[in-house]
């Protein structure tokens, strides 16, 4: 049995989403499809407004036949870090090919600038161009000089994925399907809009039944940062050791104490400390570290050291049966960090959910669609 991989995170599962296991499967006919899916918080720095129990059964109710967690560690970091900890899970489970939405649409290119990112010197560049202060994209783009528009969030995310690759030797081919809509429009009315889209929707309270299934509509909760921020203030007045935690850097951590003092709310606090370095998606990234105080040297301490299995149908589980001499569990192993901060994550995503979260996280009991 051979099988394709997707990395999603379903915030929430939309159609373009579905649009995206249809064409995977006109692509690989008969392949098992295996999805790496990112859970409670992710790589933005968003709450999921669908709980990981959800995403996995309406996943698997759209055409994936194996869903297969990203860790919260990995899911919440950088492009590359969340790209190489997916595509390293997806090779573990001997997935022979990759299929990821793309603005370009062109694998080749994208293929001869993730072979140009990789080099050090490059890195350096973009560096020493970062400290002008000016932004990401527009830093890559600079260093490659090329037009910053070709740096799009779906490109720039398959560039990470063909970094780990080639990195680490896979022999997992890459391929690309048209991304149907533009992540940064925000005001689209057309049937398949972007995640962005639809959760600027979902906040102003307005019907996205166009854009969403109806499977899906039902168990979409109008939950985000919002919800967190009381826990985040009194988390930011307590702690004298701010430093410690991942992404708090540069001596933020002193604007974060002063800052927080006259927020009314997360959107004024992010306003009040968001500079051309620390991006709104940082900013996100680092309140989510802060308030599970994931230390600064998690990426010492933690690897893929298990994979755990979210939910199948039949042929997931045969695809599982028939993997031979297998190099990691598919069971959670307790003491380690990867499952300590997935119990957290959970337990802080519990705090403004209605969904029984920690029944499903700690059970550890795939979910089976017939």
């Amino acid at each position: 049995m051979k099988a394709v991989g997707i990395i999603c995170e379903y915030n929430p599962l939309h159609k373009g989403h579905i649009h995206h296991i249809e064409e995977t499967k006109k692509m690989f006919p008969g392949r098992t499809i295996i999805l790496v899916l990112n859970g409670y918080f992710l790589e933005r720095g968003e709450v999921s407004v669908l709980s990981k129990e959800n995403k996995t059964m309406l996943a698997l109710i759209y055409g994936v036949d194996l869903v297969v967690e990203l860790p919260f560690i990995f899911g919440t970091q950088s492009a590359d870090i969340f790209a190489e900890a997916a595509i390293k899970i997806l090779n573990y489970l001997n997935c022979e090919d990759i299929v990821f939405g793309s603005e370009s649409n062109d694998i080749e290119m994208l293929k001869k600038l993730a072979n140009i990112q990789d080099k050090p010197e490059y890195n350096l560049k973009v560096k020493e161009l970062l400290k002008t202060g000016i932004n990401y994209p527009t830093a890559l783009a600079k260093a490659l000089n090329v037009e910053e528009n070709i740096f799009n969030p779906n490109d720039l995310l398959g560039i990470s994925y063909l970094k780990a690759i080639s990195k680490n030797g896979y022999q997992i081919e890459a391929h690309t399907i048209k991304r149907t809509s533009n992540y940064h429009d925000l005001s689209s009315n057309d049937e398949i809009i972007s995640a962005s889209n639809i959760r600027k929707k979902i906040k102003n309270n307005e019907d996205i039944s166009l854009y969403v299934p109806r499977k899906v509509l039902k168990n979409i909760e109008n939950i985000s940062l919002e919800e967190l921020f009381p826990y985040l203030k009194y988390k930011i007045l307590i702690d004298n050791n701010l430093s410690n935690y991942l992404t708090v850097d540069e001596g933020i951590e002193n604007r974060l104490k002063d800052k927080i003092k006259e927020a009314k709310d997360i959107y004024e606090f992010i306003s009040l400390i968001k500079t051309k370095r620390y991006t709104y998606n940082k900013i996100c990234r680092m309140f989510i570290h802060i308030l599970l105080s994931v230390p600064k040297d998690i990426n010492k301490l933690a690897s893929i050291e298990y994979i755990k299995i979210l939910g199948f149908n039949k042929k997931g589980r045969d695809y599982l049966h028939n993997l031979k001499d297998l190099e990691i569990s598919l069971v959670p192993i307790p003491n380690t960090y990867t499952y300590k901060f997935e119990i957290l994550a959970a337990t802080l995503y519990s705090l403004i959910s209605n969904n029984k979260i920690m029944l499903f996280e700690k059970s550890n009991k795939p979910i089976f669609l017939e």
